[in-house]
């Protein structure tokens, strides 16, 4: 089943009409670090947090992102629950 389905083409078939969403082949991506590039896409802009220019796998700077002080958060929370002991 798997090799018929490596020689089949789905091509042939073409897409169903009025089913699928708008496809946008140069959409805009702008990152947080400002890179910008464009994709293919269902969507006409989109804005992205991290990409390959600003993320430490490719860049290899490490970069700590503590989003709302989530490690006080945990400390304040667990020295609360200790005083109820």
């Amino acid at each position: 089943m798997a090799e018929f389905l490596r020689q089949f083409d789905f091509a042939l078939l073409g897409m169903k009409k009025d089913i699928h969403p708008q496809y946008f082949p140069k959409a805009k991506v702008k990152c947080g670090c400002g890179n910008e590039f464009t994709v293919g896409s269902t969507k006409k802009e989109l804005e992205i947090e991290v990409c390959s220019k600003c993320h430490p796998f490719f860049t290899g700077k490490e970069k700590l992102i503590d989003a709302a002080g989530r490690v006080e958060k945990f400390k304040a929370r667990q020295a609360k629950a200790k005083t109820k002991k």
